[in-house]
């Protein structure tokens, strides 16, 4: 299916906008009378109890929303494990991305603020840095630290570190020549553990990508990259069509780049372990950040050969397999029904796993959107957010309420009773009554604002939708392997683009000259929000 097809198909996937329903009861029962009983049952529920949740945070990378069974009935993958989740919880159809690449929006995502305020453009890579996250900055690790939480990182960092040289100065150069400047018996001073985390497991960059092959265990690389060995020299990494986003950096001799993601998931049910026996009343805050399924696409040997939808569909069966083995531990120590579950995706799918599996497997990781990783069309920052807290968060609901990945921090601040002030989370809303199901008048978000790797913005209210710029803001469809999906070019002299996605959710009709009023009043929206240094009303905190 190409992505303008999606017009045809989109209203069968996502419910009304700005509402909530019961899943599997839309046809017997008026829409009303559904909503109403969920809103009435939520808010009795929230009322029930004012016990701060355990949060477990999974973030998945380069997940589309099509990847995911429970969003798309043609996915040729099966995600029974997140397919249940979304039965016991929340599944929001609206969600997305703050930015349409990696490093934006786990900075977004972490301090509930635009990556784009810093100025920072384009990802790390390698042993790049420093910090994106500024030291005074709160994060979502400090927040529930300061509630009392024990805050742990697992997975991929990817928001940039600081790695010295013998002589002690930041190394600059974050390929293979920099990590064979720096001198691994230095701690690393920006670390996670210094961003709000009691403890740290991962990897600087994307895992299986950026140069680095190592694991850093909180501000230390314990087992430094052999200076001369090479990813792939020890076991030759597989040929197909997702394995070739894997630049030739240095690997440490106990990493193996096919179960990076078995690795995480033993740290993770470590952790959850240990604290649950060693500090059965203490919360904890655990977020779990997955390498799964960021090309290549290398899933562990047990995966290989899983489903009948090439490598790349191996790792889909592989990440959906973490997310129940996690789920299970929870139930395993008992602490299930009081631990809030968030799943979510940094970005829609890479441009290279979506043409492949569109070409031999009929799967199309961003269906039904037009776009893909890096786009500013849906297909790059519309994503799958999924919710569950039992007898709090009702179950079985779709949730057609505008959100974004910044809307966590403010959420959760609000769960666990802590006051937001004004110089933190300045582009997050606070969404906790619509995971509760309490009633609303009006949607949480007037707006929300989304970025791509080029610093590109784009700005969304309501069904209207903004881009200030002209193409996809990331990807080049004039040429190459994209063109055959380029659109036609329905208004080419405007300056950007303007989508209504009520009756064009596919955005293929630019109505930027048709719509002048419409434009004006966006924009304007959006160089306020720029100006002001923020997009959340200001608060009292």
């Amino acid at each position: 299916m190409r992505c303008g097809d999606a017009k045809l198909e989109v209203y069968a996937l996502r419910a009304p906008r700005g509402s909530c329903t019961l899943a599997g009861m839309r046809s017997s029962r008026p829409a009303a009378a559904i909503l109403a009983a969920a809103l009435a049952v939520g808010g009795a529920l929230a009322a029930q109890s004012t016990a701060r949740p355990h949060v477990l945070l999974i973030l998945a990378d380069d997940l589309g929303y099509g990847d995911l069974s429970c969003y798309n009935a043609e996915a040729k993958v099966e995600t029974p494990h997140l397919d249940r989740l979304a039965t016991q919880g929340l599944r929001f159809t609206d969600a997305h991305s703050p930015s349409t690449v990696c490093t934006p929006t786990r900075y977004s995502l972490l301090t509930g603020r635009m990556a784009f305020r810093t100025g920072f453009r384009s990802v790390f890579v390698g042993i790049g840095g420093p910090n994106l996250i500024e030291a005074e900055r709160p994060t979502l690790g400090s927040l529930l630290r300061g509630a009392g939480y024990r805050t742990a990182m697992v997975g991929k960092w990817h928001v940039g570190l600081s790695f010295r040289d013998a002589a002690g100065e930041r190394v600059a150069d974050s390929g293979i020549e920099g990590i064979r400047r720096v001198d691994f018996s230095k701690p690393i001073a920006d670390a996670p553990v210094h961003r709000g985390f009691d403890s740290f497991f991962g990897t600087a960059c994307c895992p299986t990508t950026d140069w680095l092959y190592a694991w850093i265990v909180d501000n230390r690389v314990p087992v430094p990259p052999s200076l001369e060995e090479r990813r792939g020299d020890r076991v030759p990494i597989p040929q197909h069509p997702y394995s070739n986003d894997c630049r030739p950096g240095l690997i440490a001799p106990d990493y193996d780049l096919e179960t990076v993601d078995l690795e995480f998931l033993d740290r993770s049910r470590a952790f959850l372990k240990r604290h649950v026996a060693e500090h059965p009343d203490q919360p904890f805050f655990l977020f779990h950040s997955m390498q799964a399924v960021h090309l290549p696409s290398l899933a562990a040997r047990g995966f290989q050969g899983a489903t009948d939808a090439g490598p790349h569909g191996d790792f889909l069966r592989e990440m959906d397999w973490v997310v129940g083995e996690l789920l299970g531990t929870l139930d395993e120590l008992g602490v299930a029904d009081d631990t809030l579950v968030i799943f979510c995706s940094d970005n829609g799918p890479e441009v290279p796993t979506v043409l492949a599996m569109r070409r031999d497997h009929d799967h199309d990781g961003a269906r039904p959107w037009r776009g893909m990783k890096r786009d500013a069309w849906e297909g790059g920052p519309r994503t799958p957010m999924l919710v569950r807290w039992p007898g709090h968060v009702p179950a079985g609901r779709d949730c057609g309420e505008l959100t974004s990945l910044t809307d966590v921090y403010a959420t959760l601040a609000a769960l666990t009773g802590q006051a937001v002030p004004d110089t933190a989370a300045e582009d997050s809303f606070d969404m906790s009554e619509v995971w509760l199901g309490a009633q609303r008048d009006a949607p949480v978000r007037p707006y929300l604002l989304q970025q791509t790797i080029s610093l590109d913005l784009s700005i969304r209210r309501g069904r209207w939708k903004l881009l200030d710029h002209q193409g996809s803001g990331g990807n080049r469809y004039d040429r190459g392997r994209l063109l055959p999906y380029a659109l036609p070019e329905t208004d080419p002299d405007a300056p950007g683009q303007l989508y209504d996605l009520e009756v064009d959710p596919g955005e293929t009709t630019n109505l930027w000259s048709e719509r002048p009023e419409v434009v004006a009043e966006l924009k304007a929206l959006l160089e306020a929000s720029k100006a002001s240094g923020r997009s959340a009303p200001r608060r009292d905190g």
